[in-house]
C-alpha cells in the first residue's frame, strides 16, 4: 500500500481523533488524541516511508533523483552530518498531537514525485534545515538543529518547506511593491507582481500614488480610470499566477484613505458590488494617517486630495507626503483638486464593511513612522499587516527601464515558540542561533526578476523574527490572558527579543564590518533609540512572572547602556529584526497556539480537504488549565489590544493583530455596551480601532465574526504565513 492508495475506511487514526469531540462521562477524551497519534505513525507513516540501508545511500538517492541540492551538503564532510543526525536522534523528538504529525506529513514532508512515498521524517528536515541555513559552518549547524528539534524556533512556510530541495519556490514570505502615477510603473507594477506570485508568497501593493477616477491625463487629453481598474488587473494576474495551480496567488492593495477613490475601493468588497467592480481574493488594506481620527473625533468634513495634484505641489509621489502634517495647507491650496466628505460617514462604511467580509486591514501610518528608528518613510504593509519598513520609489521609462531605482521589500520571517524557549539553556544564544538562520535567507535572496526587490533586500539585510504559543505559555502557567501577569510577561519578553536580536545583530555587523545602508542616519546611530530602555525598567513587576524569568538574564540599564555603545560604534547589520506575523496552521506542528491571540476553541475542528474534520485539543488542555482557555470570541478585544501592545513597544516592525467579534456580543464584555443591547455594531469597531491607535498599535489585520448560524466571516489568511 502507498500513499496514493489508502483508504480512509481502512485506517483507524481519523476515527480515533474523532473521538476526541465525543465525550466520555462528561470528559473530553484527550486520550484518544494520543491513540490517534500511534495508529497515523503505524498505519500512515511507517509502512509508507521508502527504507534506505544506510544514511549514505539515503543522501545518495536524493541528490541523484534530484530531490535535494548537492551543493549545500557538499560544504560538510559526511562525518560531520552523521554526527549531526546523532544529535537529533538522541532528542528523542516526538509529536505530541495527531494533529501535528498530519499537518507535517501531508505538507511538509518530501515525497517521491508520484507522491506515494514519504522521503522524509520530521528529524529530516530539519537536518537539511540546520545544515542549509548554516551554510557550511558546523558550529552553527548543531546550534540551529538544537534549535529546530526542541522547536524553540520555526522557520517561516517558504524556508522550512524548501531549504535544500532541488526543486522549489523562494524562502522568502512575501514581498511589498509600490506604483507611481504613470502608466510605465503600473505596467511594471502588475509584471512585478506576477512574477513575485509565481516564484512563491504574497504580494503587496500600495496604490495610493495613482490619480483618481476623472482625473486629468494631459497627454491623451482624457481622463484616468482610477484604481479600481488597476485592481480588476492585479486580481486577474494573481489568479493565472498561482505556481502551476498549487496555490491560489494572493494579493493585498492598500490605499490611502484620504485617496479621492477610497469610497470606490472599499465597494469591490460589499457583498452586492457589481461584477465589473467586485474583487473577491484581494485582500483591502488601509493606510491611516493621524488626521483621519481627529477629523472622525471632531465629527468633521474631510478632504479627499487628488494624488496628481499633490505630487505636483510637493514634488513627491503622494505615499511620501505628510497628510497630518500638511493638512490644512493642502486643503487651502487651490493647485490640489479635492473632494469632500464626512469624516464619520467613511468611519461608518469601513465599520460595515469589516462586518461585512472582515475587510479591511488597517496601518496607522503615522504610529508606524513615528516609532520608526530607520531614516526615510514607511508608506504600507504586506498581506499580513506585520510588515512595516521604509521604501523608496522609483522612475520607470517608456522602454520599461529604472531611470531611478528605488527600494522595495522581501519579507524574511521566523518564529519563536514561546513556551519552549523559555525553558531554553541560553535564551540569547538560541536567539542568535535564530538571527543567524534567517540572516542566511536574506542574504540569498536574490530576486532578480523585481529589481526594486533586489536592492532593497541588499541594502537593508532585514528579517522578522517573531512569536507563537503566547495563549500556550499562559494558560500552561495558569495566567489569564489580559492579566496584570500576563501583559508583564508579554512585555518582557519582547524586551529579551529586541534585546538578543540588536546583539546579534551587532556582533554580526561587527565580523564583516558591514551595516545597513544610512545607518549613519539611523535612531541606532545617534543612540537615541536606546533612552526609554536607560530610563524605563522592563523587567518583570509581577511576583509569578519574576519567577518564571528566574533563570533567565534580564537586561539591565547598565547592559542597555553597553549595547548602545557597541551599535553605535559598530552598527548593525539588520535594517529591522522583528515582526509577528499570524502564523497560524504552523503553529499545529509546534503544537502550541498561533501568534499572540487567544485560542478559538478548546478543540478546534479543522475541515481538512478529502478527508473531512480534524479535532485539535489546545495544548496542554487539562482540568487545570481549562480555565484558562477562554475562545478568543469570549474575550475582551481591549485585551488582546493590550497584549499586543505590550509586545508591540519593543518590536521595530508590526504584528499581526486579529480582532474576534461575536455577532451576539456577550454581556459585560465591553464597558460601552448596555444591557438588552448586545448586537455587535459598527460603533463597537470604531471603537476598538481608536483604542488600538490610542495604544500605539501599527496595523490590525483581520477582523473575524462569529456568526449568529455558527459561520465565521473574515478567515481568508496568508498561506506563506500560516501554513
Amino acid at each position: 500500500m502507498s500513499l496514493k492508495t489508502i483508504d480512509p475506511n481502512q485506517v483507524t487514526y481519523y476515527d480515533l481523533n474523532n473521538e476526541i469531540n465525543l465525550p466520555l462521562n462528561g470528559q473530553i477524551q484527550l486520550g484518544k488524541d494520543k491513540e490517534a497519534l500511534a495508529a497515523f505513525l503505524k498505519e500512515n507513516v511507517i509502512p509508507n516511508t521508502m527504507k534506505f540501508n544506510s544514511l549514505k545511500e539515503r543522501f545518495d538517492y536524493l541528490i541523484a533523483n534530484d530531490y535535494l541540492e548537492s551543493e549545500f551538503l557538499a560544504k560538510y564532510d559526511f562525518a560531520f552530518i552523521e554526527k549531526l543526525y546523532a544529535k537529533l536522534t538522541a532528542a528523542n523528538f516526538t509529536f505530541k498531537t495527531f494533529m501535528a504529525a498530519y499537518k507535517f506529513y501531508a505538507q511538509y514532508a518530501l515525497k517521491t514525485n508520484d507522491g506515494a512515498y514519504y522521503l522524509e521524517s520530521f528529524i529530516d528536515r530539519v537536518a537539511i534545515n540546520a545544515l542549509y541555513f548554516a551554510d557550511g559552518n558546523e558550529e552553527l549547524a548543531l546550534k540551529l538543529a538544537d534549535e529546530l528539534v526542541n522547536q524553540r524556533y520555526q522557520p517561516a512556510t517558504p524556508s522550512f518547506l524548501n531549504a535544500g530541495r532541488k526543486r522549489r519556490g523562494e524562502l522568502v514570505s512575501c514581498f511589498l511593491i509600490q506604483m507611481t502615477d504613470d502608466m510605465n510603473s503600473i505596467g511594471r507594477g502588475i509584471n512585478s507582481a506576477l512574477q513575485l506570485s509565481r516564484i512563491g508568497g504574497g504580494v503587496g501593493i500600495t496604490l495610493s500614488n495613482l490619480r483618481g477616477a476623472g482625473a486629468p491625463i494631459k497627454d491623451i487629453q482624457g481622463a484616468a480610470s482610477g484604481v479600481v481598474p488597476v485592481m480588476k488587473l492585479l486580481e486577474d494576474s494573481f489568479s493565472y499566477s498561482n505556481q502551476l495551480g498549487q496555490r491560489q496567488g494572493a494579493g493585498a492593495v492598500y490605499l490611502n484613505v484620504f485617496h479621492p477613490d477610497i469610497e470606490a475601493f472599499l465597494s469591490t468588497k460589499k457583498e452586492n458590488a457589481d461584477e465589473k467592480i467586485r474583487v473577491k481574493t484581494l485582500s483591502l488594506g488601509l493606510i491611516v494617517p493621524d488626521k483621519y481620527y481627529e477629523l472622525v473625533a471632531n465629527n468633521e468634513d474631510m478632504y479627499l486630495f487628488d494624488p496628481w495634484g499633490v505630487e505636483r505641489v510637493y514634488g513627491k509621489p503622494f505615499s511620501y507626503v505628510d497628510i497630518t502634517k500638511e493638512y490644512d495647507k493642502m486643503v487651502a491650496n487651490p493647485a490640489i483638486p479635492k473632494k469632500k466628505i464626512k469624516a464619520r460617514e467613511l468611519e461608518t462604511e469601513i465599520s460595515k464593511l469589516q462586518q461585512e467580509s472582515g475587510y479591511p486591514y488597517v496601518v496607522n501610518i503615522d504610529t508606524a513612522n513615528e516609532a520608526s528608528p530607520i531614516a526615510g518613510k514607511i508608506i504600507m504593509s504586506n498581506l499580513c499587516s506585520e510588515i512595516l519598513q521604509v521604501q523608496k520609489p522609483s522612475i520607470v521609462n517608456d522602454r520599461q527601464e529604472f531611470d531611478e531605482l528605488g527600494t522595495d521589500i522581501s519579507c524574511n520571517l521566523g518564529s519563536t515558540n514561546i513556551v519552549n524557549l523559555m525553558v531554553a539553556p541560553d535564551f540569547g544564544q538560541s536567539v542568535e542561533t535564530m538571527v543567524r538562520a534567517l540572516t542566511f535567507v536574506t542574504d540569498h535572496s536574490d530576486i532578480q526578476v523585481v529589481p526594486s526587490v533586489q536592492k532593497g533586500n541588499a541594502q537593508a539585510h532585514t528579517i522578522g523574527l517573531g512569536a507563537m504559543g503566547l495563549h500556550a505559555f499562559l494558560a500552561k502557567n495558569q495566567i489569564e490572558y489580559g492579566s496584570k501577569e500576563a501583559l508583564d510577561f508579554t512585555s518582557v519578553y519582547f524586551m529579551l527579543l529586541n534585546y538578543w536580536t540588536l546583539v546579534a545583530s551587532n556582533k554580526i555587523a561587527r565580523e564583516r564590518h558591514t551595516t545597513f545602508v544610512d545607518f549613519a542616519k539611523s535612531k541606532y546611530a545617534d543612540g537615541t533609540y536606546f533612552d526609554k530602555y536607560l530610563a524605563n525598567d522592563f523587567g518583570p513587576k509581577t511576583a509569578k512572572v519574576k519567577a518564571l524569568f528566574e533563570h533567565v538574564f534580564i537586561p539591565t540599564a547598565a547592559d542597555w547602556a553597553q549595547l548602545k555603545e557597541a551599535v553605535m560604534t559598530d552598527g548593525l547589520y539588520h535594517q529591522n529584526r522583528l515582526a509577528v506575523a499570524p502564523n497560524g496552521s504552523i503553529s499545529y506542528i509546534n503544537d502550541t497556539t498561533a501568534s499572540l491571540h487567544p485560542i478559538i476553541n478548546r478543540i478546534e475542528e479543522r475541515q481538512e480537504r478529502k478527508i473531512g474534520k480534524i479535532y485539535y485539543p489546545a495544548p496542554y488542555l487539562s482540568n487545570e488549565t481549562i480555565p484558562y482557555y477562554k475562545s478568543a470570541y469570549d474575550t475582551s478585544m481591549l485585551k488582546v489590544i493590550d497584549t499586543y501592545a505590550a509586545a508591540q513597544q519593543h518590536v521595530d516592525q508590526g504584528m499581526s493583530l486579529t480582532l474576534f467579534m461575536r455577532s451576539e456580543i456577550p454581556a459585560g464584555l465591553y464597558p460601552w455596551k448596555k444591557a438588552g443591547n448586545n448586537k455587535m455594531t459598527t460603533r463597537d469597531l470604531s471603537i476598538l480601532r481608536n483604542y488600538a491607535h490610542s495604544k500605539g498599535i501599527k496595523s490590525i489585520y483581520y477582523i473575524r465574526t462569529f456568526t449568529d448560524n455558527n459561520g465565521e466571516i473574515g478567515v481568508n489568511e496568508c498561506e506563506s504565513c500560516t501554513i
